[in-house]
């Protein structure tokens, strides 16, 4: 993987991987999220990312939107429990337009007050869409379950009663504590020389006052399992189980990843999918996943099915994770598995969104992004004992949630 990198004297981060395409991708990635929040911040860093496209020292909100749209380029946004993204994709030759205007909603914004109030209403609006939608709701509620009490439980997008605290101070001092410029990277993927990417970078950067992190953030700990019954009146029960995991440092994350691809990742073939759509049609969708966080980490299966097939798909669900445990994969169940796993990270790399936000997450923990060489021999070293370990560490009977709507 050729990228290149570059660090200013106030901590800012900029990495490349320079293409032959017209259409390039650029993405500003902080350190920060839902769990950073104060307790009287709840939904703030969602609302913090809303807020940067409604006005800078410099330009009101249509003019934001209107510096990449008037030249065909998209520019959007997004906030997680551990980062808030702004990205970009446009031809190449807007670069310099591009890292500008960036820089400028992250570092300028100034979160007029009328704007403020009307974005209020399109979250309570955005709040209230996945009330109607239990399939989405329920992973939210799911890590407010896993997570009780901790800020890495809060529902991203706030509530109704935090939204309406919210001003243009709030914002204000939740950027300036949390936009700290060692904990900030851009990441590029396009057709540019370097050498003139690191002159705009430095441009619109260099003057940035250094804000290096000096706080820490409060570990979770003393996960206590739960499980919980939700009357919904849905026409279909859905239903999560699920435990704490490996955080994203643990080298034990690779077999771990591996491990919840075999048991129910995207592909047709996964263990569950074939145990409980294809043998026995008791489900149209169940799904693994494994979300690594700075500390911890949590694992999930959902499926959604008639209410009378409730019973019988969690009994064949806990059967396999048995399995897993106890049965050690053969050799060609094994080699089939990575390979399976290589094909989708290839495929996924092939998306230049992907690659692009890969390279700046990567960059920004671990200050490195590994090569897909790198991962193929450390997945090619994996054994049938490490996938063994990994589920007999994290799948304790006595270690799962379940959270269910009905």
């Amino acid at each position: 993987m050729n990228y290149q990198t570059h660090v200013l004297k106030n901590g800012l981060r900029l990495i490349h991987q320079k293409t032959d395409r017209q259409v390039a991708y650029c993405a500003i990635i902080i350190n920060t999220g839902t769990r950073d929040e104060l307790k009287n911040e709840h939904g703030l860093a969602h609302f913090l990312e809303h807020l940067v496209f409604k006005g800078t020292s410099k330009r009101r909100a249509y003019h934001i939107v209107s510096r990449m749209e008037d030249v065909g380029g998209e520019i959007d946004a997004y906030t997680t429990k551990e980062e808030i993204c702004i990205y970009a994709s446009f031809l190449s030759k807007y670069y310099d337009r591009t890292i500008e205007l960036m820089s400028d909603m992250i570092f300028n914004s100034v979160y007029p007050e009328k704007e403020i109030n009307k974005e209020r209403e399109v979250i309570l609006d955005e709040i209230n869409s996945y009330f109607d939608s239990p399939a989405e709701l329920i992973f939210d509620d799911f890590e407010e379950l896993i997570f009780d009490g901790h800020s890495l439980g809060r529902n991203i997008l706030g509530t109704k009663n935090t939204l309406k605290k919210f001003n243009s101070n709030s914002l204000k001092q939740f950027s300036h504590r949390t936009h700290n410029t060692d904990q900030i990277v851009l990441c590029s993927v396009g057709n540019i020389e370097f050498n003139k990417l690191v002159k705009s970078f430095e441009k619109y950067f260099n003057n940035v006052p250094a804000n290096k992190r000096e706080w820490k953030r409060p570990p979770f700990k003393n996960y206590i399992p739960q499980e919980k019954t939700v009357i919904k009146k849905t026409h279909q029960a859905h239903c999560i189980i699920g435990t704490t995991a490996y955080n994203f440092r643990n080298k034990k994350q690779l077999p771990f990843l591996l491990l919840t691809n075999l048991l129910g990742g995207s592909g047709l073939n996964s263990r569950l999918n074939l145990i409980l759509r294809e043998k026995n049609g008791l489900v149209y969708n169940v799904e693994t996943s494994y979300t690594p966080y700075f500390d911890t980490g949590i694992f999930s299966i959902y499926f959604g099915c008639d209410k009378d097939k409730l019973n019988k798909s969690l009994l064949l669900i806990k059967k396999e994770i048995e399995k897993i445990k106890n049965i050690p994969l053969g050799k060609k169940q094994l080699q089939r598995a990575k390979q399976q796993m290589l094909g989708q990270i290839a495929i996924s790399l092939e998306n230049p969104e992907n690659l692009l936000l890969g390279l700046g997450k990567s960059f920004l923990l671990f200050n490195k992004v590994d090569s897909i060489e790198t991962v193929t021999s450390r997945l090619m070293k994996i054994t049938s004992d490490d996938i063994l370990k990994v589920a007999n560490e994290t799948f304790k009977d006595n270690k799962f949630s379940t959270l269910i709507y009905k």
